[in-house]
């Protein structure tokens, strides 16, 4: 029989190898079946196939205070009730964005479930700015 300390000690790995999964999870790092690339590879990509779609995945106010150039916006909360606004989209890769690189973890899987072809910009509009992207304001 397992001792107080010993269970407290497996619950505690548990919890810790938990914590580990779900990280890797949001950072698109497991179980992602679409592909993350670098701002810097975005903007390559941006500037020499024409097949791509820009989305924004952050909130109105995020976009008003600054975006990048040819943009299309749907808030990550409006997304899955909105994909019809990409449709003719659905045969380009949509390279998706948000602050940090996280709310496009889960946009990106939103729109990969849903048949389209998501690339995630990892660093989001941060990494952006810093690589040649025009961000209007």
């Amino acid at each position: 029989m397992l001792s107080r300390k010993n269970y407290t000690n497996i619950l505690y790995y548990i919890a810790m190898v938990g914590l580990v999964v779900w990280f890797a999870y949001t950072k698109g790092w497991i179980l992602a079946n679409f592909e993350s690339i670098s701002a810097k590879q975005a903007y390559v990509l941006m500037e020499n196939d024409q097949n791509v779609t820009l989305l924004d995945v952050r909130t109105i106010e995020e976009f008003k205070s600054h975006h990048v150039r040819d943009t299309k916006l749907i808030p990550l909360e409006e997304l899955e009730k909105n994909l019809e606004k990409l449709q003719a989209d659905k045969n380009k890769k949509i390279l998706v964005y948000c602050q940090t690189g996280r709310r496009s973890v889960s946009a990106s899987r939103i729109l990969e479930n849903n048949g389209f072809i998501p690339i995630n910009i990892e660093g989001g509009i941060i990494a952006m700015k810093h690589v040649g992207f025009e961000i209007l304001k």
